[in-house]
């Protein structure tokens, strides 16, 4: 065997699923684990909790690996991607198929071991919208939008495991979600404009036009309002809002990156919203770690 040329088509299969950047895998776990501590009254189990962050790994590398087949006649023609594994030639659109299926088979595995057949029945349109998002950039004028739902679906999952059934909340959180991946994703849209107004491909950055940055304060704003108003329902405390507070502050120091529009401030600006993801979580496990509601 091969070994070198097998360690270079493994890193080269670890680009095209994005594993050396988990920025993506960050921005869709911390919304699962929202649902999973609220669904739960900060007490998840420990066996749905692996599985959702393991899903979630899986999930997020096939949906790279879909993404970068759709776009492999896209990539080449955008800077930022143009030395992508499949629009470069070195892997080729056999290999990707391949292991998108794989990765999804995987994580398919992985919902059938909770045993639970309303999460079974919901991976399926789970799997739909990780595979489908990719094209919509072809005809929806804020494909960040689906995305939203997309990145948001392990939410409803979440509250499935756990509560066997997905009550309203799990809906308005998936709502805020789909704001927040408005916010983040415009800013990341911002960064390839010039290029994706070349190539034909629509993105929010280019719907939203010069009210861009408006536009992703007002999706951040929303997305803040949403969760606060579910902290309210939920009857949860200070430290929960405390994390939305330090969120808050996060979203008008990104203001001051996106206001000029210069694109690696804006890039920076995506990638910060891992801090949002991380303080929203923090805020809402510690006011039930603290609270003791729930071992009430």
């Amino acid at each position: 065997m091969n070994w070198p040329a097998l360690k270079e088509k493994l890193d080269l299969y670890e680009k095209l699923m994005r594993l050396d950047k988990p920025i993506g895998i960050l921005l869709l776990l911390w919304p699962t684990l929202w649902a999973l501590w609220l669904s739960s009254l900060g007490r998840p189990d420990w066996m749905v909790l692996w599985v959702f962050i393991l899903g979630t790994v899986l999930m997020r590398s096939a949906g790279c690996v879909i993404n970068d087949y759709a776009d492999r006649d896209f990539d080449c023609h955008v800077e930022r991607t143009k030395d992508r594994p499949l629009t470069a030639g070195k892997v080729s659109t056999k290999e990707a198929l391949a292991l998108f299926a794989g990765l999804s088979l995987c994580a398919f595995g992985l919902v059938l071991a909770l045993g639970n057949m309303l999460v079974i029945w919901m991976s399926v349109p789970a799997l739909f919208l990780a595979a489908s998002y990719p094209f919509t950039k072809r005809f929806l004028a804020i494909p960040q939008a689906y995305l939203g739902v997309a990145f948001g679906f392990g939410i409803p999952m979440a509250y499935a495991a756990h509560l066997d059934g997905v009550p309203a909340e799990a809906w308005w959180l998936l709502l805020a979600n789909v704001f927040w991946a408005v916010a983040y994703d415009t800013e990341y849209a911002m960064v390839d404009r010039e290029d994706d107004l070349k190539i034909g491909i629509k993105t929010s950055a280019i719907t939203f036009g010069r009210f861009d940055v408006a536009a992703v304060m007002g999706c951040y704003t929303a997305t803040l309002l949403i969760i606060g108003w579910l902290g309210y329902r939920l009857h949860l405390g200070w430290l929960f809002y405390a994390g939305l507070m330090v969120a808050a502050g996060i979203f008008a120091w990104h203001y001051t990156w996106i206001r000029g529009r210069d694109r690696m401030s804006c890039f920076r600006a995506f990638l910060h919203n891992n801090y949002v993801g991380l303080a929203i979580f923090v805020g809402i496990a510690l006011d039930f770690l603290v609270s003791g509601r729930s071992f009430g």
